[in-house]
């Protein structure tokens, strides 16, 4: 049985919707195809190597602006110091509206408008360990 605060946390998440919603829950199958939108730039999976964007391996949990080889904006790098972890929440925010978390990032992509589509991305990239293989 959930926990009166539980359940009030998650009351709240679901009448307030947006990005709230993202966090904890999603579908990795439909982020999967999600993520189709995420390809030209980033890659996952074996062998998996840096494009226009890092390699998104083991990224849930990893370091903010930290992927081995890839030159990362000074606003990224910036914005590592505050947020120092790609965890649900740093991700949630990111997806929504790259360029409203960090201005002068190199990342064109406009975001995820959808709440159940960055919260399905997040759950997909969660299947991939560092190195491309399948999370535990």
């Amino acid at each position: 049985m959930l926990k009166r605060r539980t359940m009030t946390s998650l009351f709240i998440a679901m009448v307030l919707g947006g990005p709230a919603l993202a966090q904890g829950a999603g579908d990795p199958e439909a982020g999967k195809a999600v993520f189709k939108k995420c390809q030209a730039c980033h890659a996952v999976g074996p062998g998996a190597a840096n494009k226009i964007g890092p390699e998104l391996n083991g990224i849930v949990g990893e370091a903010v602006a930290s992927v081995e080889g890839y030159a990362f904006s000074p606003g990224l790098v910036e914005y590592a110091k505050a947020h120092p972890v790609w965890d649900e929440p740093t991700l949630t925010a990111w997806l929504t509206n790259p360029k409203a978390e960090v201005p002068k990032t190199k990342m064109a992509f406009p975001g995820l408008k959808k709440p159940e589509d960055i919260a399905n991305v997040i759950a997909y990239l969660k299947t991939f360990g560092e190195t491309g293989e399948a999370a535990q």
